[in-house]
């Protein structure tokens, strides 16, 4: 065995040993318990893509921020890995197009995510959110000063304390003004989203 080989080996070893006790001493349904409060500062980027494999398209681009104020009404509960907890809440969101100009969409969305709790500090989830907002954005799917974002999505959470968790996932973001002005031919977004949650009781 090379000395690199060792090395890795003790690294691995103390990692693991650091970790092992904050992990089996996590207890999700303490953290998860109703009437928890979850504040969450989350950030995330996205570009378009042809859902409808239209001939042309405006490959937009955009990052966006968020403030979510959640809380968690019910506790845990379920059976085996349905094990989990709804959260729901209300976030400021800022969404900033990049391509093919720089245009704005701001509004409140309410989100609700659902929480897998049976991996210990490892909490996947799977979520949907929608608001309505003011925007100048000005392409050929759609020009409204008006327009809702939806999404659905999936992610995990791990969590560094028993009170904060940071997190990454997915999203399937559609903007659209529901027909209120035209064009409205809608935008179907890829979604990347990074995010720290803290749970306050």
């Amino acid at each position: 065995m090379n000395v690199h080989s060792r090395l890795v080996g003790w690294m691995v070893l103390f990692v693991a040993s650091v970790l092992a006790v904050p992990v089996s001493a996590f207890d999700a349904n303490t953290t998860f318990a109703k009437g928890t409060y979850v504040i969450s500062a989350e950030g995330s980027y996205g570009e378009q893509f042809n859902l409808e494999d239209f001939s042309d398209q405006s490959d937009v681009r955009f990052w966006n921020v968020g403030l979510r104020l959640s809380i968690l009404p019910f506790g845990a509960a379920g059976p085996g890995f349905l094990h989990g907890a709804f959260e729901a809440g209300l976030e400021p969101f800022y969404q900033r197009y990049l391509h093919p100009e720089p245009a704005f969409w701001a509004g409140l969305i309410a989100v609700i995510r659902y929480h897998f709790l049976s991996l210990g500090r490892f909490v996947p989830y799977v979520e949907v959110g929608g608001g309505a907002g003011g925007t100048d954005l000005n392409v050929r799917e759609i020009n409204s000063d008006f327009s809702f974002v939806l999404w659905g999505g999936v992610g995990a959470s791990v969590f560094l304390t028993d009170t904060t968790a940071v997190y990454a996932g997915y999203r399937y973001e559609h903007n659209s003004n529901a027909n209120t002005a035209a064009p409205n031919r809608g935008l179907e977004s890829h979604v990347a989203v990074f995010g720290v949650s803290y749970y306050v009781r």
